[in-house]
This record gives C-alpha cells, sequence and structure tokens, in this order.
C-alpha cells in the first residue's frame, strides 16, 4: 500500500497546489479515502473528485497495472460550521483506530493526523465572500 499511498498523495497535493481546492483533513484506508475539502468557487466538488480520480487512475495505470481503480459515485456531506467541521476532521482522523489499524491517529501515516502533513486552515478566509461557500466532507471507494 505504500507506493500507491505515496502516489494517491501526490495527486492530492498537486491539484491542491493548483488551487483547485482547499485539504483540510484527509485519510487514506486500505479501501476507501476520506477528504475533507472546500473546492475553489468556480469548481464543483464533482469536478474536483473527477480530478483526482482521473490522475491517480491514469498514473496507478502506469505504475503499476490498467483496470478498475475506483468504484462509481462517493457520498458528501457539506459542513456546517465549525462544530461540524470539527466533528468531521476527528471522524477521518479516527477512522484508523476505528478500523484497528494502529492505536493512535498520529502514527497512520496515511492520513493527515501525522505529523508533518500540510493542510489549509478553516474557514477559507480569502474565499469567504463568494455565496454558497462549500466545505465537503468525502468518501471515494477504491476498487480491489
Amino acid at each position: 500500500m505504500d507506493s500507491y499511498a505515496r502516489l494517491f498523495l501526490k495527486v492530492l497535493y498537486a491539484y491542491e497546489r493548483e488551487g483547485i481546492y482547499r485539504l483540510h483533513a484527509f485519510v487514506l484506508m486500505p479501501e476507501h479515502v476520506h477528504l475533507l475539502t472546500t473546492p475553489r468557487p468556480n469548481v464543483t466538488l464533482e469536478r474536483a473528485i473527477q480530478m483526482i480520480r482521473g490522475r491517480y487512475s491514469r498514473a496507478f495505470g502506469l505504475a503499476f497495472r490498467k483496470g478498475e481503480v475506483w468504484q462509481r459515485g462517493f457520498t458528501d456531506h457539506r459542513i456546517r460550521d465549525a462544530e461540524d467541521f470539527a466533528k468531521h476532521v476527528r471522524y477521518i482522523h479516527q477512522n484508523p483506530v476505528q478500523r484497528g489499524l494502529v492505536q493512535q491517529a498520529t502514527i497512520y501515516r496515511y492520513g493527515s493526523a501525522f505529523p508533518g502533513f500540510r493542510l489549509d486552515s478553516w474557514p477559507v478566509k480569502d474565499w469567504s465572500m463568494i455565496a454558497g461557500e462549500v466545505h465537503t466532507s468525502e468518501k471515494a471507494t477504491l476498487s480491489r
């Protein structure tokens, strides 16, 4: 999983650097991923997820094997307020602990609770003037 995870993180952070979304929290599990993002105002959540999936699938096919990487669809949740945001960050960070993969979230190398990952703050100050600001928590499922 280590090389798959590094590839996914490279894609995830490439789009963050390009300004497609702000990245607030994430965890890459063996068969799914949780993301807490704020897409740029002119980028829909669906488009941001499509971009991540597409770039990762292409890179995965070149590096490892051809074939399906993602299952269809994803679930999302609009973050309502600071309390809801904090709740989702905790849920994302605790996912590997709840699954029994680690004893503490901070030692799971594939999640943003692990020390050293650069994350964007919330709320997003420079986009706050945009009406209909969206903060979402997504879950996308990887194919086995």
